[in-house]
């Protein structure tokens, strides 16, 4: 096979989307959000900005596919636990202070209904199972904004008051669990 003079070869692949997706969360933690940029990523992977146009159409695509991937790791965190509220509440806290920045970017709205609605899927059995399907949903924003808040709080080095955080957060737990596992009026 001959290749006629002047004609281009195409490109090798140098980077992959998976790649590219990993080196942005690294750049999230390490960095924050506001260094999560194309140039970062194109340089944590050996290659030049525009380059990524190729397989990333801008940063608002970048950002939205990093928060996918924090929510796919969260929720293959929440498949692995047990179907209760301090399963769920202890494995969505651990994932939050493993990755604080990812949390937060879960909580934007970089975040896709399809993926948000796959890692509220094992909220909404737990609260289903408390209160029914009637009330699933309520139920399941209730566990979220309880535990949403209690982190954020945690992470912002918000609670100042004597105390241990471990027993808040269980005591929070049980209280929830209680209140959800009480029947309707």
């Amino acid at each position: 096979m001959s290749i006629a003079k002047g004609a281009e070869l195409p490109a090798p692949e140098r980077t992959s989307l998976a790649e590219i997706v990993a080196a942005g969360q690294s750049i999230l933690e390490s960095e924050g959000p506001a260094r999560l940029t194309m140039q970062a990523v194109a340089e944590r992977v050996g290659v030049r900005a525009p380059s990524l146009y190729k397989r990333v159409r801008d940063r608002e695509a970048l950002v939205g596919l990093v928060a996918g991937a924090c929510i796919d790791e969260l929720t293959q965190r929440l498949a692995g636990t047990e179907d209760t509220i301090a399963g769920v509440a202890r494995t969505y806290r651990e994932f939050a202070h493993e990755r604080p920045e990812g949390f937060r970017l879960i909580l934007s709205t970089a975040a896709d209904a399809q993926s948000l609605a796959r890692v509220s899927a094992p909220v909404l059995r737990v609260a289903e199972a408390l209160v029914g399907s009637a009330e699933a949903l309520e139920g399941a924003r209730l566990i979220t904004a309880w535990a949403t808040g209690f982190i954020q709080m945690e992470l912002a080095g918000a609670f100042r008051l004597e105390g241990d955080l471990e027993t808040a957060f269980d005591y929070g737990v049980s209280r929830l669990t209680a209140a959800l596992s009480t029947p309707g009026d």
